[in-house]
């Protein structure tokens, strides 16, 4: 507990004091200063009522040349008075926001902006309040009638900090992350509330120096009476283009660009395990990461992108790093062109990737290849193209960054959180319903709980039932042939069809080439092929074609083959079917891998 108050201390401090503060620093700075006398005063002075003590009043709230206010206690409680209660509003509402703001969303049936919104229309109020003397007037007039004299020092600077502590969106790095991961899971307890009262009282230290700052500067320029009133219809302007540039987004992008100093910090293995317990998440290996987890788990520091041949979809085709992605949740997708299992999650991907790139969702691809010809990079580059995938791609020749995963599968996601760290794992088709949810719990946590679009809607085409096995005709891998002889490695041979062919095998018929990764035909080539599945798949390279016929039926179609070796669909229906397909192909076609669906 005492690690955690202190965690909170030091991030906070830190955070008050970090680039990512720019954004609203100019709003603290205005809200600071009293607006040279309030919000609706005129020429930045109260009306003083009762003789001399009235006219030493007008004198101090002026500030005339001579009079004791910059020495008295009094003067001094009266000129920090606004600035405390801004920040002190400011630190309430983003503490109570972190805590428990889409809890109280949801519980109002409200989306989950709602108060980002609020927060920016009171900033806009304010702002206009500035520039208008008579709105100001008639916003304070519910005050005056409470008998506070002074709205605008008090009251009305704790409702402004109100407004600007929904905006307010600190460098926190993994502290407030940690918090919202906990609120949005509805599991606050004692040691999110410490942790966040202890962040908030750190913060507020360099914020009320800002504003005290600023409210300095006010009392200072206000003493020329001339200024007051363009002094006052500037503030307004700095709220409310402060409000249309954080309703834009238009500050985005200095938030997570923009580096803080408090993230490298929060990395230390001692901080790092304090914030994990918080979330009840117990550090895992990489190499031993449960796979498909419904929640979020950490795998440690993500692995950086290595021997990449080439990126595609890249400005100038320029290469990304893990380090060079902090501040975005990552999804690191293992993937083949020309492996079904992958193109069936590409929609998924592409949507993902279509939705929240604006959020700071990025996919990379990384293209580790199968066979010889994954390795062209124009071929990768073409087939990704039609695919339709357009996030980067790194083409993996070497199989570095496989390796360094210690990846097995195609396709394979490994889901990497704003600071660097695999969170999530999962190997082959299906899940996307998890995964999706699991990006928007990171994205939420990366950007202080700000709104995110709806969810994707791509249908899961996952296949469900027993099918056949997939089978490669290449020697290296081959397993099904029903041959006689079996296969001849890397010489032309003929072979004839067995009187009978199991469920699951295959068999060739007339010339083939077998070769490590595919058999090419030669003369009278064709082959058969006993299947249970609704599609049927063949990897097909070379130049010429293929017939396909279905056994005990007029089903007979033929593809034309050229150019670069890819997936083919052989076969669909619209459910289970058992059969027995026949192919013949034409002399120089590369047969390589069959696969079901």
């Amino acid at each position: 507990m005492v690690l955690l108050v202190a965690i909170g201390l030091v991030a906070g401090l830190l955070a008050g004091v970090s680039p990512c503060i720019l954004p609203v620093l100019p709003v603290i700075l205005v809200a600071g200063g009293r607006g040279a006398g309030g919000m609706g005063a005129r020429d930045g002075r109260h009306v003083a009522r009762g003789g001399p003590r009235g006219a030493a009043a007008q004198a101090r709230t002026v500030g005339h040349p001579g009079t004791a206010e910059a020495g008295a206690p009094a003067g001094l409680l009266a000129g920090l008075a606004r600035p405390v209660s801004v920040v002190l509003g400011l630190v309430c509402s983003f503490s109570l926001v972190v805590l428990a703001g889409s809890e109280l969303l949801s519980l109002l049936h409200l989306p989950q902006d709602s108060l980002r919104d609020a927060g920016i229309v009171a900033l806009v109020v304010v702002g206009v309040a500035y520039l208008v003397p008579q709105l100001g007037n008639l916003l304070e007039r519910p005050f005056r009638r409470l008998g506070i004299r002074q709205p605008s020092s008090g009251t009305g600077g704790f409702l402004l900090g109100l407004a600007l502590g929904v905006l307010f969106v600190p460098c926190a790095g993994p502290v407030l992350a940690a918090i919202i991961v906990v609120g949005t899971t509805h599991k606050v307890g004692l040691s999110a509330v410490i942790l966040t009262a202890a962040f908030a009282a750190g913060t507020s230290i360099p914020l009320l120096c800002f504003a005290v700052a600023g409210a300095r500067l006010t009392s200072r320029l206000a003493r020329v009476r001339r200024g007051t009133p363009l002094l006052r219809g500037a503030g307004g302007v700095v709220l409310v283009a402060s409000a249309v540039a954080i309703s834009c987004n238009l500050l985005g992008g200095l938030r997570r660009d923009v580096p803080g100093y408090t993230t490298a910090l929060q990395r230390s293995p001692g901080v790092r395990k304090a914030l994990d317990s918080l979330r009840g998440v117990t550090p895992t290996p990489l190499s031993s990461c449960p796979q498909g987890a419904p929640t979020l788990v950490d795998c440690g520091l993500a692995p950086d992108f290595r021997g990449i041949t080439a990126w595609l979809n890249t400005p100038g085709g320029k290469p990304l790093s893990i380090s060079g992605l902090r501040g975005k949740v990552v999804l690191v997708d293992f993937w083949t062109y020309s492996c079904i299992n992958c193109q069936r999650t590409l929609p998924h991907v592409e949507a993902w990737y279509a939705r929240y790139a604006r959020d700071g969702f990025v996919v990379v691809g990384v293209h580790t290849p199968e066979f010889a010809f994954d390795h062209v990079v124009s071929n990768v580059r073409a087939e990704a193209a039609a695919l339709g995938v357009r996030y980067p791609v790194a083409v993996d020749d070497d199989d570095a960054t496989w390796n360094a995963y210690d990846n097995e599968y195609w396709p394979a996601e490994y889901l990497i959180d704003a600071e660097g760290y695999v969170r999530h794992v999962d190997f082959g088709e299906g899940g996307y319903a998890t995964t999706e949810s699991l990006i928007r719990q990171l994205l939420s946590a990366a950007h202080r709980g700000a709104a995110l679009p709806p969810p994707t809607s791509v249908p899961d085409l996952t296949p469900t039932g027993e099918l056949s096995p997939e089978t490669y005709l290449g020697y290296e891998r081959q397993r099904y042939d029903a041959n006689a002889s079996g296969l001849v490695d890397g010489a032309q041979v003929r072979y004839e069809l067995p009187p009978d062919l199991e469920l699951g095998t295959f068999a060739l018929q007339g010339s083939w080439d077998d070769h490590a990764e595919e058999a090419t035909a030669g003369t009278g080539a064709g082959l058969e092929l006993a299947f249970v599945a609704n599609d049927v798949y063949l990897v097909i390279g070379g130049e010429g074609t293929v017939t396909v016929h279905l056994a005990g039926s007029r089903r007979t179609e033929t593809i034309r083959v050229a150019g670069v070796p890819r997936l083919f669909t052989l076969f669909h229906a619209a459910k289970l079917t058992t059969g027995t397909l026949v192919l013949a192909a034409s002399p120089g076609i590369e047969a390589y891998d069959f696969t079901f669906g």
